[in-house]
């Protein structure tokens, strides 16, 4: 298991990525996922914006910003730039950790500082520096909010996300959360935090369940597919959904008072921005940059929602 801290952790100046002589050019390969689902849209939004910005701020860095809609057209856009751009750093958002920690290491091999985003990779040390939300404070802040929700316990069902290290650690914070709360899991099941995976999955949860009181959609966009399938079933047991990310629509609705979302757990997409950023200064300068960068994640209630509602957000 991974030791998160709070905060970045710095190293000593000699593991910071090589510096970038009078000109010389060093360039950042920056590979994520493709806007598959809201939160992906909002990460792709300020990867492109951080870039764009970085670019003119450092006339010594070149970017190179590839976008990938599943695991093997990630690792072959990977190879590319360390085959064509003799890449010096690589910042990754894995779509999915197992198959990318094999390439990622490759090209850690290769001599390129190495930044992992969010998902993590299956291996632990490959990367010099981690950025993420606190995975396990997500899935903690869930679950004592599901807890204090249902004083008097209940039936619930999970949906979780695509198989990947953040998934397991949100899992594990939940049912950590909710032990010995009389809280029942009817069933756990990924809808890979795609809407439409995630309407599939609550009708197949309605069908085999009569009584739910409440869901952990675990993502806004599953959050979104979960109340779809609610509606069209015309189910009116389930008291409420929780989902997570911060999304505006959901953070909107739970600053009115909606009882159906009266609750979310922040996750910001800005999160790639950090650490593309922090991967730059790291080339450009001294300083030393090697560490664990986790932003805490915090529960949005009616009482604080408009402090975390964005509406010309992307997300």
């Amino acid at each position: 298991m991974k030791h998160f801290v709070s905060g970045l952790a710095l190293a000593a100046a000699l593991s910071a990525p090589a510096l970038a002589q009078d000109g010389e050019t060093r360039v950042i390969g920056v590979s994520i996922p493709a806007a598959t689902h809201g939160w992906a849209g909002g990460m792709n939004y300020f990867a492109q914006a951080a870039v764009d910005r970085l670019e003119e701020t450092y006339p010594q860095l070149d970017f190179v910003l590839a976008t990938a809609s599943d695991p093997a057209k990630q690792v072959n856009d990977i190879e590319d730039m360390v085959a064509t751009r003799n890449i010096d750093a690589l910042v990754v958002l894995p779509f999915e950790s197992e198959p990318l920690t094999g390439p990622v290491q490759n090209v850690k091999a290769s001599g390129a500082w190495i930044t992992v985003v969010d998902r993590g990779l299956s291996q632990e040390g490959i990367e010099d520096l981690y950025v993420a939300g606190d995975n396990p404070g997500f899935g903690r802040v869930a679950g004592e909010y599901m807890a204090s929700a249902l004083p008097e316990g209940g039936k619930i069902v999970v949906l979780r996300g695509i198989p990947t290290t953040i998934d397991n650690e949100r899992v594990e914070g939940f049912q950590a959360a909710i032990e010995g709360k009389n809280i029942e899991v009817l069933g756990m099941e990924h809808g890979d935090w795609n809407r439409d995976k995630a309407f599939t999955v609550m009708q197949d949860f309605l069908s085999k369940h009569p009584q739910i009181d409440a869901v952990w959609a675990s993502d806004d966009d599953m959050a979104v597919g979960v109340l779809g399938a609610i509606e069209a079933a015309g189910r009116d047991d389930i008291k409420f959904v929780l989902g997570g990310a911060g999304m505006k629509e959901m953070v909107k609705r739970t600053m009115d008072g909606d009882s159906m979302i009266p609750a979310n757990v922040t996750y910001p997409p800005a999160m790639i921005a950090t650490a593309i950023e922090i991967t730059a200064v790291g080339l450009v300068s001294q300083a030393p940059v090697s560490g664990d960068f986790i932003i805490g994640s915090v529960l949005v209630t009616p009482e604080n929602a408009e402090s975390f509602y964005f509406p010309e957000s992307p997300f």
